[in-house]
């Protein structure tokens, strides 16, 4: 059984495994120190927000997100990270990850929730197609 939830004073560990796991992924390395900083805003739950999946109480997935102004629409839901233990998918962790985001995005009002991932990254893609609409946009960035 898979339980949604915020993340509690004693992930600290694992979700730090499973943050190190996303950035490995991405090939985007942090210093231990951005960990920790990102714990702290996390737990703070002021700007950024965290929910994390638990199979069979243990975590095994995250979902980071927040909520910013939307010029022509009131407000937006940015899914900025999704990841799931490699050894924990398959059993719909990043679904109910997904889907409990869009419920706090619908419970604020946000007129949408979005996301980016690699082009490659054919397996959660797949999921995504499932879950929302491709945009024709192209990213660019500084």
């Amino acid at each position: 059984m898979i339980e949604i939830g915020p993340f509690r004073p004693g992930d600290r560990d694992a979700w730090e495994a499973l943050a190190r796991g996303y950035k490995v992924f991405y090939q985007d390395p942090m210093p231990d120190e951005a960990y920790e900083q990102t714990w702290r805003r996390l737990a703070a739950g002021t700007e950024l927000r965290g929910l994390g999946a638990r199979l069979d109480g243990r975590l095994a997935g995250l979902a980071h997100y927040f909520f910013h102004p939307a010029f022509w629409s009131g407000e937006a839901c940015y899914l900025q990270d999704l990841f799931v233990d490699e050894t924990l998918r398959g059993q719909g962790a990043g679904r109910a990850l997904i889907e409990a985001v869009y419920r706090e995005a619908d419970a604020r009002g946000a007129s949408r929730t979005y996301w980016m991932t690699q082009q490659g990254n054919h397996t959660a893609r797949s999921l995504y197609d499932s879950l929302a609409t491709l945009s024709p946009f192209v990213h660019y960035r500084r």
